[in-house]
């Protein structure tokens, strides 16, 4: 595996393998990574002849009283990890590399609402953040496509509106979330929790299947049924910041004659700030 840090190099190397045939998948990460991360890389060696991979730690991403001072740096690791699982060529910029001089003036990609919807109510300027550097990593890599997680559904959700208003010619895929025995998704913020917060972090993904079981189940009071789930949260010791049940399509709140629904949330746990979701396929009928 060939390990770059400068833009212009990546873009040349991937130049040379599209004029040789190949095709281009790529995988942004922040590292730190996981079996989550890795599963994404290998969705991508399927569906193309050669793997990038990213990891940059985005500082536009974090908002204010958010430590990306002590957020995990494991490159050395990673690196192993990427070069094992057959990847072709890792990115690992430094922060001068990737970020504007000017970062309050620098250009960026906002994708006016949605962004400041659900988890971007807590971190106002973290989608702003997010969908401006994976704009620019796209120019950078010039993928054919690249491969994200379901486990942030909304930044997936984001990524391709991007991607289909702009006119990037990149397919986007989504990889179903990758979870502990418990059901806990696998995240990075995992390693922030101790081992009874790790107890307690499992039963997130519970309160979300009982949720989902009761509107297959036929019921349709959206907000009491959001209400329930942010008591058995608390019950197990945890914090919502919000549990929310949306159109899958569109990310609106939900009514009872939806049928492609997706239930969101997010919750704190101790340091870490953990987000999972399911969604639903109903009949259409009650």
């Amino acid at each position: 595996m060939q390990t770059v840090k400068i833009k212009s190099k990546i873009r040349a190397t991937t130049s040379r393998w599209k004029n040789e045939g190949e095709s281009v998948a790529f995988v942004p990460t922040m590292g730190n990574l996981h079996e989550g991360h890795l599963k994404l890389v290998d969705v991508a060696r399927q569906h193309a002849s050669k793997v990038v991979v990213s990891i940059y730690v985005n500082p536009t991403q974090f908002g204010e009283g958010e430590d990306i001072d002590n957020y995990p740096r494991t490159l050395e690791r990673d690196s192993a990890m990427l070069a094992e699982r057959g990847v072709d060529l890792l990115f690992a910029p430094d922060a001068e590399e990737m970020v504007v001089n000017d970062v309050e003036h620098a250009t960026r990609v906002e994708i006016p609402g949605l962004s400041y919807l659900l988890c971007g109510v807590s971190r106002p300027r973290h989608f702003v953040g997010v969908t401006s550097i994976v704009a620019k990593l796209f120019n950078i890599v010039q993928p054919d496509l690249a491969v994200f997680g379901e486990k942030d559904f909304q930044q997936l959700f984001l990524i391709r509106k991007m991607v289909s208003d702009l006119d990037f010619p990149i397919k986007i895929l989504g990889v179903p979330t990758v979870r502990e025995s418990d059901g806990l998704a696998m995240s990075s913020r995992n390693g922030y929790l101790d081992d009874t917060q790790r107890t307690q972090a499992g039963h997130l993904y519970q309160c979300l299947q009982d949720l989902a079981s009761r509107i297959d189940k036929g019921e349709r009071d959206y907000p009491k049924l959001e209400k329930d789930a942010v008591k058995c949260l608390e019950n197990n010791a945890i914090v919502a910041d919000y549990v929310s049940i949306r159109r899958a399509d569109d990310l609106q709140p939900a009514v009872p004659d939806d049928v492609e629904l997706v239930i969101l949330a997010a919750v704190k746990l101790g340091k870490a700030r953990l987000i999972d979701n399911i969604t639903i396929q109903l009949s259409g009928t009650i």
